[in-house]
């Protein structure tokens, strides 16, 4: 063991971390109960300075994604990072704190001892979740996990920020577990595509003939597009994006100084919009709504990311549809019901997706073809459903959201449950987007308020929002206040008053 000096006891703060580092290594110093650990100063997930993050509640929480570790000994207690915290040997000597370069060996690897066999259907944010969840709650059995694209899962969410601006080529997209994990973790990876099942038999019916048994079953299928029903859609260089290889098609054909136009107002239509203009696009976006993201947002942040999208050259078009997409071989213009032609050289569909559920006709579904839910996110025995395609209950209301972060929510959740557990749903939505080089956090889901407060202005961040109901916190919304929401995104676990958020939120800052 080699130990260094880093540090004086006293300088080591007890509501947040302290950064250090040896030659290379980054590391974060932290108070539990009086006693010092150390532990890496990087997010596993996407490398946020954990130094940053808040203390709360014997958990440190990344200023970035919020995920969640025990200040104890770094267990990875919320995603969206998949691992615990490297921990480093330390020593007290008298007032001097030395730290070990090399971490402390991982955790045991869950012998093969157990019979069962266990299937994740889909690869996804939620399925990757839910199979090293289980592999870290200690099951020897098999898991099988079965994706319809022929890579392992990817972090998606770069894809409309980042891919589509040019800033990363598609190939370069995270992979959310290298190959090495799968073979140590002896996670089974199968290309295909579910075209059945039988929940009764406990059985799973593929498009190559194959059928599979399983004990325990989670499907995590996400999302689908949905498609535009024009005239034209089919032409070419018409997209929806949601895999690495639509996003591939889109950067083949999006060149600088097109014209795109960007049918929809959801929030990965406006990242799209935010990532075509940086890569030089000439961007019209179709809104449905004069102000995007009002219902989520509110009208003041609303106002204030459009006002930045139209600062940046984006250009909207309210209360006029798309009736015909129009082209000789490829697509040409758009024309609205007003009459009005927009020349257009590709054009991206973001208006919504619906649950990829057509192969599980056999359970009951909801309207919007989900999957009902119980707060463990147990479909029937032996079968949970996660992620986009599960209605599930969220303060006593019955609840879909497509959040990234909710998804590997839940599988930590279901992964608990197939072991035996009766882990449930308590957790804080939350998720994030990104235009033009801001990042905007969203907490809670809030389909009412009575009450709306910011310090600071949203046209001009830094800013925090904080919407009330009753005189409780149900939202928060910020943009570059990460330690604030960090610290949020735990005390709204239980109901927070306005009055107390906003002076834990004075005293974090």
């Amino acid at each position: 063991m080699s130990l260094h000096r880093v540090a004086r006891f006293a300088d080591v703060p007890e509501d947040r971390g302290l950064p250090v580092q040896i030659g290379d290594c980054k590391i974060v110093l932290l108070r539990a109960a009086g006693q010092l650990r150390a532990f890496q100063g990087e997010c596993p997930h996407a490398g946020a300075p954990l130094a940053d993050g808040a203390l709360c509640h014997g958990r440190l929480i990344c200023p970035w994604h919020k995920a969640a570790f025990r200040v104890e000994d770094g267990a990875l207690c919320e995603p969206p990072a998949l691992d615990s915290l490297k921990r480093y040997p330390l020593e007290l000597r008298g007032d001097e704190v030395w730290v070990d370069d090399q971490p402390l060996p991982d955790p045991h690897r869950p012998p093969a001892d157990d019979s069962r066999a266990f299937v994740i259907a889909g690869a996804g944010a939620a399925g990757t979740a839910c199979a090293a969840a289980l592999r870290e709650k200690g099951f020897g059995g098999r898991i099988l996990m079965i994706d319809r694209e022929p890579d392992a899962g990817y972090d998606r969410t770069v894809l409309s920020k980042f891919v589509l601006a040019g800033e990363m080529p598609p190939q370069e997209t995270p992979a959310l577990r290298d190959d090495g994990f799968y073979k140590e973790q002896r996670i089974e990876r199968l290309q295909g595509e579910i075209i059945s099942l039988d929940a009764q038999a406990k059985t799973l019916h593929l498009n190559n003939g194959q059928t599979l048994a399983y004990d325990a079953a989670v499907l995590a299928t996400g999302g689908e597009p949905n498609p535009l029903e024009l005239p034209g859609a089919d032409l070419p260089h018409v997209f929806v994006l949601r895999s690495k290889a639509q996003a591939e098609r889109i950067m083949s054909v999006a060149k600088a100084d097109q014209r795109a136009v960007i049918i929809g107002d959801s929030f990965i239509a406006l990242e799209c919009a935010s990532a075509l203009r940086q890569h030089g696009l000439d961007v019209t976006v179709l809104a449905r709504h004069a102000i995007p993201f009002a219902a989520q947002f509110g009208e003041a942040v609303g106002r204030a990311i459009r006002a930045l999208h139209e600062a940046n050259g984006v250009k909207f078009i309210n209360g006029h549809e798309a009736k015909e997409i129009t082209g000789d071989g490829k697509v040409e213009a758009v024309l609205l019901d007003n009459g009005l032609r927009l020349s257009a050289d590709l054009v991206l569909a973001g208006i919504g997706v619906h649950p990829a559920t057509e192969a599980f006709s056999s359970l009951p579904r909801e309207k919007d073809r989900s999957l009902r839910v119980d707060d463990g996110m147990r479909v029937t025995d032996g079968l949970w459903a996660i992620g986009d395609i599960a209605t599930f209950p969220l303060n006593g209301q019955p609840q879909r959201i497509e959040h990234w972060r909710l998804a590997q929510q839940h599988a930590r959740i279901a992964a608990a449950n197939m072991l035996g557990g009766e882990e449930h749903y308590l957790d804080v939505p939350f998720f994030w987007t990104w235009h033009f080089g801001k990042s905007y956090d969203y907490l809670g889901h809030a389909g009412q308020w009575d009450e709306v407060e910011f310090s600071g202005a949203p046209e001009q961040p830094p800013f925090i929002g904080l919407f009330g109901r009753n005189g409780v916190v149900v939202a928060a919304v910020a943009c570059e206040e990460e330690r604030a929401m960090a610290l949020l995104a735990e005390r709204m676990k239980q109901p927070l008053p306005m009055e107390q958020a906003w002076r834990l939120i004075r005293e974090v800052r």
